[in-house]
């Protein structure tokens, strides 16, 4: 067993945890084993000290050990959690069991049998964490194919999107029009457990509000006008994977009423129907509008908005991950002349030194579009300044205003450098040595690249 991680003895009665703890002790020197007397002060433990095993008394005041089993797994799903009572029965053990105990004891405790449940669930802990890190690695490199970028911002929401997958509960994404919160949505789906069942999307402003209700939930036969049949609904056909509420700060209060008795209850009520059906749908909800705001108009429900907001993802705009957008254009260019199928194309200095700068208020979608133009305008191998010419002219928008040539070809180099060397670091885990040797730059050279653009080789070490 590894020195680092910890067991967790919460009982109201002091003596016995202690003594239980010494008794583990006794057995698994290498295990630090932590005792205290209230849920709230095993929480306090939870957040500070890497704990693979927490048994808990399930009988203590203000806060029981069930109580306690929700709150540790929400912080840590991978502890293994042990429900410990002197009041042992079969169905306070399914219960523990059915809510995610790993296992349950009674008082007086067996202590060959306490020392197995020790060992497995240590063992389960460590198993678990392992398989974690090996899907958020599997999962970093997925985007790294799929969210274009190296941008710190862009870092932080992969990052981001690992975490969230994993678990179940319901998240909103955040984001301006066009910064790609669909493409957030599907990878936080392809990433989860979900992944191998639908992941069904609903644009929520492009369905009228009196269709809404019956698009979601399904109607039966007569409900109303036209229906001439039964149907299913989304939330159905989605049943067992994620839905995804595309633009949710649009729908009515009517819909947000039925969407609130969805997250609370989850179940949905056809249309005309007078019976309820049990649903299991992981729901994805994005906008590109601030609901708090919302919420003070009286336009959004403010309880809705707290069973939404369980887990935030915020995708940044293009203006905030400028350093990205040679990366991205280029990425979109070799994509548009795939589709085309023609040869690749090139990006001129000067015409990326002019993508870098503009402020891009459509986002990614807009960039996408105006690369797209390029491709099309472009007779040559290289998109140059006359095709730049030609596609704005033509469109009546973004006219070149240019920087100095000497200014926008240092922004750009700059933005190259600073992706390489992000990468550089990343491959070689800080190790400015290493990195030197596979780029072919000296170390002093490394170092001096490293500190103009304040980048931290020890941040890589980890």
């Amino acid at each position: 067993m590894e020195k680092k991680f910890g067991v967790l003895i919460v009982d109201d009665q002091e003596d016995f945890a202690h003594g239980l703890c010494r008794l583990i002790g006794s057995q698994y020197p290498d295990l630090v084993c932590f005792a205290v007397r209230s849920g709230d002060e095993a929480l306090d433990i939870l957040e500070r000290e890497s704990i693979a095993l927490m048994i808990t008394d399930l009988r203590m005041p203000e806060m029981d050990g069930l109580q306690l089993l929700d709150r540790t797994l929400e912080i840590e799903p991978t502890v293994s959690v042990v429900l410990l009572t002197g009041y042992g029965s079969v169905e306070t053990a399914v219960q523990a069991l059915k809510a995610g105990a790993y296992d349950f004891l009674t008082k007086p405790i067996d202590q060959d049998l306490l020392f197995r449940v020790v060992e497995k669930g240590v063992e389960r802990s460590r198993l678990l964490r392992e398989n974690f890190r090996l899907k958020s690695l599997a999962g970093e490199c997925e985007l790294d194919q799929v969210i274009i970028g190296q941008s710190k911002s862009v870092q932080r929401l992969k990052e981001t999107i690992c975490a969230v997958a994993g678990s179940d509960y319901t998240v909103l994404i955040l984001g301006e029009s066009g910064v790609g919160k669909e493409l957030v949505a599907k990878m936080v789906h392809k990433l989860s457990p979900r992944a191998n069942k639908p992941l069904v999307s609903v644009n929520c402003p492009a369905i009228p509000s009196e269709l809404l209700e019956s698009e979601l939930f399904g109607h039966v036969k007569g409900a109303f006008t036209g229906a001439n049949r039964n149907r299913k609904g989304l939330f159905l056909a989605a049943n067992g994977g994620s839905i995804l509420l595309d633009e949710i700060g649009d729908i009515s209060p009517q819909i947000q009423t039925k969407l609130l008795r969805v997250l609370q209850d989850q179940e949905i009520r056809p249309v005309g129907s007078s019976t309820a059906h049990k649903v299991n749908v992981r729901i994805l909800a994005s906008t590109n509008q601030d609901l708090e705001s919302k919420i003070k108009d009286n336009s959004f429900r403010e309880d809705l908005y707290y069973r939404l907001n369980v887990l935030t993802i915020e995708v940044p705009p293009l203006r905030e991950r400028k350093e990205d957008i040679p990366l991205l254009a280029q990425h979109f260019v070799l994509k548009t002349c795939q589709e085309l199928n023609i040869p690749p194309k090139e990006i001129s200095p000067e015409v990326m030194a002019w993508l870098s700068i503009q402020e891009w208020p459509g986002n990614i979608r807009e960039l996408i579009n105006f690369v797209r133009r390029l491709v099309v305008f472009s007779s040559r191998d290289t998109i140059d300044m006359p095709v730049l010419s030609l596609v704005t002219k033509g469109n009546g928008e973004k006219s070149i205003e240019l920087k100095p040539y000497k200014q926008a070809k240092a922004e750009v180099i700059d933005n190259f450098t600073r992706n390489y060397v992000t990468v550089l670091m990343r491959k070689t885990k800080g190790n400015i040595s290493e990195a030197a040797r596979m780029s072919g730059l000296e170390r002093v050279s490394l170092q001096k690249i490293l500190k103009r653009l304040n980048i931290n080789a020890q941040e890589f070490k980890q």
